[in-house]
């Protein structure tokens, strides 16, 4: 708190002036616009037919949200949250079982989420890999490349040839929807974070963008690279040290800011960095390796993946990269001419089944703006008001430098540029270093485009905390004339002849808007309080207000139309949402859709594309149609054009009444979700690992032996090839069965093992349990390979025939973050020794069979896809589907064998319908991120795979169920394979479904179509 005399304020502002941040030459102003039909660019920002835009992006993944229903949710939400552009991956490996065979159909309908994108008024960006990291299994390579010897991500002929498999499908999708096609795809990614430059990655880079124009791809083409390196920057870039590419864009990848303690506490972390104007320049400095073209930064941290067996840092990490960060950091991207500016991520989701590289567990929630069960975050609210200016005000794109205001204060920074074509102002305000939490009074002394002015003139900003502030002057909204404010824009509408703007500060804090005016004009304060000077010689009409709560103050004559300035607090300004002709106040959400008017009550699904930031709602014969969600019972308040007569809401007429401020509000609230009532579940169980008797039939399994070896793993010489990828085997678990003769040296079994992050073995002999090793937790970056030796028992060391069985566990394929072949580092078993202390390892013969997946490659459930399955006895047999038969199994025991415990319950929901409630299912003690217990659960719902459950790692106890997975209307069943080493006390905990979240509200979600039996053997 600042506790100083106003004459002693006047007297250290004087005393303490400093300048502002000072930009350098880093983009060259100069440089010639290219045209990619409707998409050209220069140097400033790109253009979309002519016009200069600000790109503000969030990143979606419909893979990690296997209801395709909903993506349509995500993508309102993002755009609601003041996106205009939504960046996708697209994983390879997703849609590829076995080379050559392709699916684009259901949760891989990749023509569905565009298209539905366009509708939404949303600009895609695509990022189509080959490769993609995104923390997949693999990098998003498909299983087969595994076996692959050729090098990935070079110009290797027979890697190349996998690829353009790849792209030849994914291009023309992405070709048919490009905005020069109809749809709303302006830009494309190539390559994804290659960090290699030889000539080799030279070659394939000139292939792939080669490739990608010949698929028909004619927007601008990108790569984005690993940090601030410098490397694929275009041909027309003369700076040292660069590594062309032959891309037409550089664009770059940063995730500064610090990250929360190990005790889940935000830090402060570091300050924003300047990559633009105001940084150093040169090829490490980010948008000025890349002069000619417009600073592109393709991710930018909103948040960070968790690892197994840490506390669990999600909703830390929100907060992290949340409030005031995205206002600090991303605006000083912004106030350095960064104009393309990509959120990594928007919304994280689920990484089901065996999506996961060994980096992530279950949840990708990712800290983002939107959690995991779709619910916004606050700091989703904080992007809304910034995408909001951006809206309101188009000349933000392609602003420069505008030289150095004074500052009052020493601790107080401030970025000014401007509009080459208006003049138009953007002074973005922060601490100086960014990251100081000072409380600071300071004014500003600038030339603006209507006058020298030093402000605010009644008293000093307040700069409180980790915080900035992005402020605009001299801009024209609708017909005023903003000479400046200290509250920051957050909407504005033009209707019937008059003006609206919505500004807001922080609660308890002065501020202080200045209009231009030709005479003085009348003012009335109409709720709240304000005060207001007119100056005749400038015209200049000043007015002074707390930000506490609303103030409505309308200004009617001196040469302008009517205005009403709704002037709010933070906590008020984040109830409004600008949609369409309307600005809105009251709702969780105001959803970016349109309705159907011959449909009330329903959504449509028959959307038509339209450009981004259009339409969020739906006039139609006087009526305003308007749908969202409530979370509880709220008012309703609208400001709209008077040819609106009628108002609905989610189909539902709403009686309004005029108020004295201009609004509409709603005689009664807006009803709020009505209580889920959730039931019990009973288990019944059965034992699921057969494979460890030793007269158990695998006459059908492969031989383990001579095929090729392209894993990066070296194994002993002379020894079966016994990776699991090598049998057709990617994902999940495996199983091994090996027959040897009896000897006195078969003392030890020593194994070599390749499993992921948290990954493990058992071991059986002769069906006798002889022990369990795991891989670490605990690690950022886990160990995903390891070492384990076994004392076999003494009936062994006879003569005659013996049968060790042995199960991995997968937990998925390393990345190929540094182009390093590091995805074909082994899965399964390595090698395996039976030998005696002291002697020659493997001194013992085993003949080897193996079984991973059932059919391998050639997938008996395409509808659930590549993800869904491993190798465990039940899920061979179809017991985690709906509809196969458990009417001998057993009440679930007290104690368990060593191996995997099937459990399975069946229950009815009827969850109230017009809400979106999210569902999950909760292990254990959910206030604690691990157990006592030592196991872990493989969760199937209704037959789809939607995590792993690791009981003494962690941190994952609750996994959201999207709807369409679970069926909120009718029958669900969930199958758990719970592996244990049978210890007491090592058994399942308690399981329960609980609501993560419910509004009214929500999308029309029909259950996804997929087997309910297992498939018959062939």
């Amino acid at each position: 708190m600042i506790k100083r005399t106003a004459g002693g304020m006047l007297a250290f502002l004087l005393a303490t002036t400093a300048h502002a941040q000072v930009a350098k030459p880093t983009e060259n102003l100069a440089a010639p616009v290219k045209t990619f039909g409707r998409v050209s660019y220069d140097a400033r920002s790109l253009m979309i037919d002519g016009k200069r835009q600000v790109i503000w992006s969030a990143e979606f993944h419909p893979f990690r949200l296997p209801s395709p229903d909903l993506w349509r949710d995500v993508l309102q939400k993002l755009k609601a949250s003041g996106f205009n552009t939504v960046a996708i991956y697209f994983d390879w490996g997703y849609h590829s079982p076995k080379q050559g065979v392709y699916d684009f159909t259901g949760i891989r309908d990749m023509d569905r989420v565009l298209r539905e994108a366009a509708e939404e008024g949303l600009y895609v960006i695509t990022r189509a890999g080959p490769y993609v990291n995104a923390e997949l299994s693999r990098g998003g390579f498909p299983g087969w490349l595994v076996n692959q010897r050729g090098r990935a991500r070079t110009d290797d002929p027979a890697y190349m040839a996998a690829a353009d498999e790849w792209l030849t499908r994914i291009d023309a999708i992405i070709a048919r929807h490009q905005i020069n096609n109809g749809g709303t795809v302006i830009l494309h990614q190539i390559e994804n974070e290659l960090a290699l430059t030889t000539p080799a990655q030279r070659r394939y880079m000139d292939h792939l963008y080669a490739k990608a124009r010949g698929d028909g791809i004619t927007v601008p083409l990108f790569h984005n690279d690993q940090g601030r390196n410098g490397y694929w920057v275009p041909e027309s870039s003369k700076v040292e040290n660069v590594v062309h590419g032959p891309n037409d864009l550089y664009a770059f990848d940063g995730y500064p800011g610090g990250t929360c303690t190990v005790a889940g506490k935000p830090t402060r972390g570091s300050a924003a960095p300047d990559w633009g104007y105001y940084g150093p320049g040169g090829a490490k400095g980010g948008a000025s390796a890349s002069p000619d073209t417009p600073a592109f930064l393709a991710e930018f941290g909103g948040g960070w993946f968790d690892y197994w067996g840490s506390n669990g840092g999600y909703e830390c990490n929100a907060i992290q990269r949340g409030k005031r960060f995205q206002r600090v950091f991303y605006g000083t991207n912004l106030a350095n001419g960064i104009d393309i500016q990509s959120v990594y991520m928007g919304y994280g989701g689920t990484s089901w089944g065996w999506l996961p590289a060994p980096v992530v567990f279950t949840s990708y929630d990712y800290g983002s703006a939107i959690s995991e069960p779709r619910e916004l975050r606050a700091k989703a609210e904080e992007m809304k008001q910034l995408g909001g200016l951006i809206a309101t005000v188009p000349d933000l794109a392609g602003m420069v430098p505008a030289g150095e205001p004074v500052v009052s204060s020493p601790n107080v920074q401030v970025y000014h540029d401007k509009s080459p074509e208006t003049d138009a102002r953007f002074l973005m305000v922060t601490h100086k270093p960014s990251n100081g939490s000072t409380d600071d009074g300071f004014t500003i002394t600038a030339d603006l485009p209507d006058g020298r002015y030093t402000f605010p003139a009644a008293e000093p900003m307040r700069l409180n905390g980790f915080d900035a502030k992005w402020l605009v002057a001299g801009v024209t909204i609708g017909k005023q004339r903003l000479v400046y404010s200290t509250s920051e824009l957050q909407a504005a509408l033009s209707a019937d002849g008059s003006d609206l703007m919505l500004l807001y500060g922080r609660a308890g804090e002065n501020g202080e808007t200045v209009l231009r005016y030709a005479s003085a004009p009348q003012v009335r304060v109409l709720e709240g309080q304000a005060t207001s000077q007119f100056d005749a010689a400038k015209g200049d009409l000043r007015l002074n207000y707390p930000h506490q709560g609303r103030a409505v103050v309308r200004i009617e004559g001196g040469g302008r139309p009517p205005l009403t300035l709704i002037l709010a607090d933070e906590a008020e300004a984040v109830r409004y949402w600008r949609q369409g002709p309307a600005l809105v106040r009251g709702p969780a959400l105001v959803r970016s859709t349109t309705r159907d008017p011959a449909n009330a009550g329903t959504q449509s699904q028959k959307h038509t594309a339209r450009d981004p930031g259009l339409l969020r709602s739906q006039e139609h014969g006087g009526t305003l149609w308007l749908s969202g969600d409530t979370r509880e019972a709220t008012p309703l308040e609208v400001w709209a054009p008077a040819t609106f007569r009628t108002i609905r809401w989610n189909g539902q007429p709403i009686a309004m009444r005029t108020t004295p401020i201009g609004s509409r509000v709603a005689t009664r609230p807006l009803a709020g979700p009505a209580a889920v009532t959730l039931p019990s579940l009973t288990w019944r169980a059965a034992y699921g690992s057969p494979e460890t008797q030793p007269g158990f039939d695998d006459s059908t399994w492969q031989a383990a032996e001579g095929k090729p070896y392209a894993s990066i793993t070296a194994r002993p010489d002379g020894q079966p090839n016994l990776s699991m990828d090598a049998y057709g085997f990617h994902d999940g678990d495996v199983w091994y069965r090996g027959r040897f003769t009896g000897t006195p040296d078969a003392r030890q079994i020593a194994l070599y093992y390749g499993a992921g992050g948290s990954g493990m073995v058992q071991v059986w002999v002769d069906g006798e349990f002889v022990g369990q090793h795991e891989l670490p937790g605990g690690l950022p970056r886990p160990i995903t390979t390891g070492t384990a030796r076994f004392d076999l028992p003494a009936s062994v060391q006879g003569s005659g025939e013996h049968v060790v069985s042995i199960m991995v566990r997968n937990n998925g394929h390393n990345w190929d973050l540094d182009s390093d072949d590091a995805h074909k580092e082994a899965r399964g078993l390595i090698s395996a020794s039976i030998e005696a202390p002291g002697g020659r390892s493997f001194a013992v013969p085993i003949a080897w069979k193996i079984q991973g997946k059932q059919g391998g490659e050639d997938l008996p459930d395409p509808a659930r896809g590549v993800a869904n399955n491993g190798g465990q006895y039940g899920e061979r047999n179809g017991w985690h589907l709906p509809g196969f038969d458990d009417a001998k199994w057993q009440a679930a025991p007290a104690s368990v064998q060593p191996g995997t415990t099937w459990y399975r319950t069946r229950f009815d929901l009827a969850l109230p319908k017009g809400q979106d409630t999210t569902v999950a299912v909760a292990f254990g003690d959910t206030t604690t991120p691990r157990s006592v217990a030592r196991y872990r659960a493989l969760l199937f719902v209704n037959g789809w795979n939607m995590g792993q459950f690791i009981a003494h790692v962690g941190p994952q106890r609750v996994f959201p169920i999207p709807e369409g997975i679970l069926n909120h209307h009718g029958t669900n069943t969930i199958a758990l394979a719970v592996t244990s080493d049978g210890a007491p006390g090592d058994v399942l905990e308690p399981v329960k479904l609980l609501t993560m979240r419910s509004v009214k509200g929500g999308l029309p979600v029909t259950m996804v179509a997929a087997p309910q039996s297992p498939a018959p053997p062939k």
